[in-house]
């Protein structure tokens, strides 16, 4: 290029508008974000996230973009999720669940991903240790080792003598951890513990029917995205088979089940927007720690337990976070 040329390029450059060289010399950062949900309206752990996003200088359309796709619950989405999420060169991505982290991470081994729900990442290779993850994975567990098992000494405080007890888990998501504690926990008690297995919320209706047919006391309704999408539904499948059940969730109570025991989804997905500030900040995934749940909650739904005839014992009632009456 001639001398004059390039004089005169890049005074014509100087003299565009400042918002016209403002709008090609600015790009926002962009998030993806991989959710198990249906849709963003009504998703209160995703409205948490957002609002800690917010209260960290971090406003979607404002400084930063985030990109949503929502699987519905439909696990096998994410694989292609994450695939054309790596295509927009996100910042960062943003697995919800555990399987979108997995299936993120099998395409990417730089793009950070931070999940607020992760389940055993040691054992799925996400991570190398809680304290130094050490590569493009990080986030927050959304269980505390023995939980399952908690559930089912709860299932025991709520009807004792409770001799067989039924659990509902999706095979499909590959997460067994949960299964193991419970029929761990099951065997040393001396209970019958009896699988439910699923892979679309289709086959929710014939698990439930297969439980009740069973003969189970009770159902411990195992942690999972699809089965949190399905809720309401679940809930009314409990309550038509009068099946007691425990979910992991308080947002299961909230659509009619029984007892939840475990995290408050929204305070982890609050807490989730930390890391994402950070990194976008510069920090690496690999040097932020994996976090631990900071406590777990009972919350007790007294209208259904009266629809079931069920009397829930004042020993239980006084250590509830939250009755629902």
């Amino acid at each position: 290029m001639r001398r004059r040329d390039l004089i005169a390029l890049l005074g014509g450059a100087a003299s565009l508008p400042l918002a016209a060289r403002a709008q090609v010399s600015t790009k926002r950062p962009l998030v993806a974000f991989l959710s198990v949900g249906i849709a963003r309206e009504g998703n209160s752990p995703l409205l948490a996230f957002e609002r800690g996003m917010r209260e960290l200088g971090d406003a979607d359309g404002q400084n930063i973009d985030i990109e949503y796709r929502f699987a519905g619950g439909k696990l096998d989405r994410f694989p292609m999720f994450a695939e054309e999420s790596i295509k927009l060169s996100p910042n960062v991505i943003l697995a919800s669940v555990t399987p979108a982290a997995v299936a993120a991470r099998a395409l990417t081994q730089t793009i950070p991903i931070v999940c607020p729900l992760l389940a055993n990442p040691i054992g799925f290779g996400l991570i190398a240790s809680e304290s130094r993850p050490g590569g493009n994975v990080t986030g927050l567990l959304f269980r505390t080792e023995g939980l399952a098992g908690k559930q089912v000494e709860l299932v025991l405080q709520l009807m004792p003598g409770a001799a067989k007890i039924g659990f509902l888990v999706n095979v499909a998501s590959g997460i067994i951890i949960d299964r193991q504690e419970l029929e761990s926990a099951c065997q040393t008690l001396g209970i019958t513990s009896v699988p439910a297995e699923v892979r679309t919320p289709n086959d929710l209706e014939a698990a439930f029917r297969a439980l009740a047919n069973d003969g189970v006391q009770a159902v411990v309704v195992l942690v999972d995205g699809m089965f949190f999408n399905e809720r309401n539904r679940i809930a009314a499948l409990a309550a038509e088979k009068r099946l007691p059940a425990i979910y992991g969730f308080r947002d299961h109570v909230d659509a009619g089940g029984l007892v939840s025991y475990g995290v408050n989804l929204d305070e982890n997905f609050h807490r989730f927007a930390g890391y994402v500030h950070k990194i976008l900040k510069g920090a690496r995934p690999g040097d932020l720690p994996v976090e631990f749940p900071t406590k777990l909650e009972l919350i007790i739904n007294n209208r259904a337990a009266k629809a079931l005839g069920l009397i829930i014992s004042p020993s239980v009632l006084v250590r509830a976070n939250e009755v629902i009456e």
